[in-house]
């Protein structure tokens, strides 16, 4: 026996996520609710410059009351492709263009309550190419040498999974594994 969703039901619809309640019968007959965000996913870009500089976003986040410093990330528009989304995002955020991207894998959110996939790109061969940052977006670019990251990260100092997240992998595709 597997898991079966008896009935789902849209509760909320906002602008860039829904939220479901789902009756699930569990293989061993028991049922359970269970509350999900239903998003339709994002990506978030490592862009390192050719002076070996990882650009980053500080921004307000609402939700917790603060600024963080991350990674340059933003949500897909239905349908489409995470590839052009990295693209457009990392034009909207940082205002450069990627002369080479390279899909570095990804991960889920917070699977515990949420469908939100993340796609991580590496972003490379900057160029300038602005596109208009969104109307709710107040972000400062911060340029950070890869020691600086690699000291802030061995601290600690980053608190958005997706930054955190996007360090690890992409630094082990580039090959960096000496944290201290």
């Amino acid at each position: 026996m597997e898991y079966v969703t008896k009935n789902s039901k849209i509760i909320f619809h906002g602008k860039v996520f829904k939220v479901r309640i789902d009756e699930v019968r569990r293989p061993s007959g028991g049922e359970m609710r269970v509350d999900v965000v239903e998003h339709g996913g994002a990506v978030v870009l490592l862009p390192l410059d050719q002076e070996n500089h990882v650009w980053f976003v500080d921004q307000y986040r609402h939700p917790i009351g603060q600024r963080l410093l991350e990674l340059p990330a933003g949500t897909l528009d239905p349908g489409e492709d995470p590839e052009m989304c990295a693209i457009r995002e990392c034009r909207e955020e940082i205002g450069m263009s990627p002369g080479n991207l390279t899909h570095l894998g990804g991960f889920y959110l917070a699977p515990g309550y949420s469908t939100e996939f993340i796609h991580l790109y590496l972003a490379q061969d900057l160029s300038p190419s602005p596109l208009n940052q969104d109307e709710d977006e107040d972000i400062q670019v911060v340029k950070l040498n890869l020691e600086q990251v690699k000291e802030r990260l061995s601290q600690g100092k980053f608190s958005d999974s997706k930054t955190v997240g996007g360090l690890f992998l992409a630094f082990q595709h580039l090959g960096i594994s000496d944290w201290k």
